[in-house]
């Protein structure tokens, strides 16, 4: 083990470059590290190599574990090369995996034995020569590849960067050699059986288990022979099968279903300049082998793509970001690529959805509406007139005079109209929404405020007929000697145009409360999502609720002024002749605090109702979802988290939570397999 962890000067910890994300908290960190800390150096205590890759992480748990191997991993955080961790190093390593390169970073580590930032040819050659890989065919390091990278003398050092590239040029070159060693004829070809073996042995990250039982049906049915191109093209296109996967889905419209014929996948994959017609017709051999019309489908390209991408620590950073761009990308294809059919046929699900919505709403909070209502109409320019001290006063004289039934008046009508308003008011908003996000999904303020006005401009051909009724079968009932008439006949009585009185001032409340309601719901849903950018029931609720009540309270001077328009004034009542006129009169005569009757019944109904409403709307959308082809509901994908892919680990914090994925794709993506058992 000496010349894997020879001693040298080691370099105080570097900078990392900044990261999108979230760090461990140093004092929650400091606990996880104390907590599994079992030694103390100079009255500090610090982790042993086995604390920190056996107990914290929980690798190598076999009874009878490499010792050489715990060395080599617990190195990669020991910058210091003392032997042990202390909690600086463990913090360090902690935001290293925070990186987006992590992975490669580690892997460096694993080299930089030395801990110099640099990597010798003597400590790539010694963490090489320790892989289980070499144990099958030894890499000869007297070679051209060992030369131009480490200088004819071997004393040149790489960097960081080039060690990346170096990495994968390695693999390459070891599989060459492999091939050579079975190449005993200098022929320039090997078995299907010797192939086998060195894909086994040389290669294992690149198989799936498909591939392994498949390999000894490659190549030509009359030959049991492999050339060297063929070797190197199965061999890259097993390291480009994700790229394999990006020109199906070109190809296929991001339809998974539809099968491709091999001209037709490799007239697209012309595109990519990586991809040879080999490349493309031995792809199409090993498919061939589940089914035999010459064609594949996207789960024949899961079954040969040897890596579980979605469990390398890159994809995990992108869960927890909420950002995982290949989604952002089908969205905006998804969009881009919806008929003018399924856009029509999107709208009428979303208005069908808003209309049950809209009902549910109106239903659940119709009583607060009744008390504002009649709160807004109370005249104090009369002897006598005020019936009401207050919204409770009211609720309570409607209760004990005209009793449950009298809380409901008017409601009938409300819900034939509210159905068409608020479906309309969210299908709108929703469709002016998608109108204006650019093609990432996003979308300005200014783009959001006018996408909501649009959808408050919208509903007034449904409102203004609705409330009039409405409003004056609510008052109908404060009056008790007076004959209270049906929907039907307040509908007669107002005639086709009198149905749109007061409209001017339904516009004035309609369009700035959606211009101020839907951008507030919006943003304060993004803020009460979890990590994972995933929005439960009572967190849609929440923002509703409290998005409505800037939102109602703000135009509540212009919901006066329709309430007085739009109710027949009773004898001895000021009479209006239009917005401008109702507004002058009621400063006039009421001050300017009569333009705020009923605010605080309006925001405790707008705020429930329009919660309600959402919250159905959004659920709806989750339980009875069609995919039309646009974008999903912002939250409602289902949340995804590390913990999907990855066992919990209420220790494993900050970036720590990638810590065994990146251990673990050092081998699954780089072939960096080392002996896990002592040597018999």
């Amino acid at each position: 083990m000496d010349s894997l962890c020879s001693s040298a000067r080691c370099e105080p910890l570097p900078q990392l470059p900044t990261s999108n994300i979230a760090r461990a908290n140093t004092e929650n960190l400091k606990e996880v590290f104390l907590k599994y800390a079992s030694k103390t150096v100079d009255g500090e205590k610090v982790m042993s190599y086995t604390d920190f890759i056996q107990n914290y992480l929980g690798l190598m748990q076999e009874e009878n574990y490499n010792q050489d191997t715990l060395q080599l991993l617990g190195h990669t955080v020991d910058s210091l090369c003392t032997g042990y961790i202390n909690f600086d190093e463990f913090q360090h390593f902690e935001g290293l995996l925070c990186q987006p390169d992590a992975l490669y970073r580690v892997a460096f580590k694993i080299f930089d034995r030395n801990a110099t930032g640099v990597l010798s040819f003597d400590e790539f050659r010694n963490t090489l020569q320790h892989t289980v890989l070499n144990k099958f065919v030894k890499f000869n390091f007297d070679t051209e590849f060992v030369k131009l990278h480490f200088g004819a003398k071997r004393d040149r050092s790489i960097s960081y960067h080039e060690f990346t590239q170096v990495l994968w040029e390695y693999q390459e070159e070891h599989a060459l050699q492999a091939f050579r060693k079975f190449d005993e004829n200098r022929s320039g070809s090997i078995t299907l059986k010797d192939l086998k073996k060195i894909l086994v042995n040389i290669c294992p990250h690149l198989l799936s288990p498909y591939v392994e039982e498949s390999i000894t049906s490659l190549g030509d049915a009359d030959s049991e022979l492999i050339t060297y191109p063929y070797f190197k093209g199965l061999i890259s296109l097993l390291n480009n099968m994700e790229l394999m996967k990006k020109i199906y889905l070109q190809v296929t419209e991001k339809n998974k279903e539809k099968t491709v014929a091999q001209g037709e996948f490799l007239r697209n994959a012309q595109n990519f300049t990586q991809v040879t017609p080999m490349e493309v017709r031995i792809l199409y051999q090993l498919t061939g082998l589940m089914h035999k019309d010459g064609r594949l489908v996207y789960s024949d390209l899961d079954a040969v793509a040897p890596l579980d991408v979605e469990k390398m620590p890159y994809a995990l950073q992108s869960v927890t970001l909420g950002t995982i761009a290949n989604m952002k990308e089908s969205d905006a294809a998804h969009s881009e690529g919806q008929s003018a059919f399924m856009q029509v046929l999107e709208n009428f699900y979303r208005f069908f959805l808003g209309s049950i919505a809209g009902a549910t709403g109106a239903t659940a909070v119709y009583p607060i509406d009744l008390v504002k209502t009649r709160m807004q109409n109370q005249r104090t320019t009369l002897v006598g007139e005020v019936m009401y001290k207050n919204s409770w006063d009211c609720f309570k004289k409607v209760l004990r005079f005209e009793g449950v039934s009298g809380l409901y008046r008017g409601l009938a009508p409300q819900l034939v109209g509210v159905a068409p308003e608020k479906a309309i008011k969210l299908t709108v908003n929703d469709l002016m929404r998608g109108k204006l996000s650019g093609s990432d999904g996003s979308i300005t303020f200014m783009s959001e405020c006018i996408a909501g006005g649009m959808a408050g401009a919208s509903q007034v051909m449904f409102t203004n007929p609705l409330e009039i009724v409405k409003i004056r079968l609510q008052v109908a009932g404060e009056v008790s000697s007076a004959a209270r008439p049906s929907a039907i006949q307040v509908i007669k009585e107002l005639g086709f145009f009198g149905l749109y009185k007061g409209a001017r001032a339904c516009f004035l409340r309609d369009i700035p409360f959606s211009a101020i309601y839907f951008p507030t719901y919006a943003h304060l849903k993004k803020k009460f999502a979890d990590e994972n950018g995933y929005n439960t029931p009572l967190t849609l609720l929440a923002a509703a609720f409290i998005a409505g009540a800037p939102a109602a309270s703000l135009v509540t001077p212009a919901d006066v002024i329709k309430t007085r328009l739009q109710v027949t004034a009773r004898a001895g009542q000021t009479t209006y002749n239009g917005v401008f006129h109702c507004f002058k009169t009621i400063l006039k005569e009421e001050g300017g605090r009569a333009l705020w009757k009923g605010a605080p019944a309006r925001v405790f109904r707008s705020s429930p109702q329009f919660a309600v409403t959402l919250v159905t709307y959004e659920m709806l959308h989750r339980f009875f979802y069609v995919d039309f082809g646009g974008r999903k509901p912002e939250g409602s994908t289902t949340g995804r988290s590390i913990e999907d892919f990855v066992p919990p680990n209420p220790d494993h914090i900050g970036g720590y939570k990638y810590v065994r994925p990146t251990f673990e794709g050092v081998e699954t993506r780089f072939g960096l397999c080392f002996p896990k058992f002592r040597a018999s």
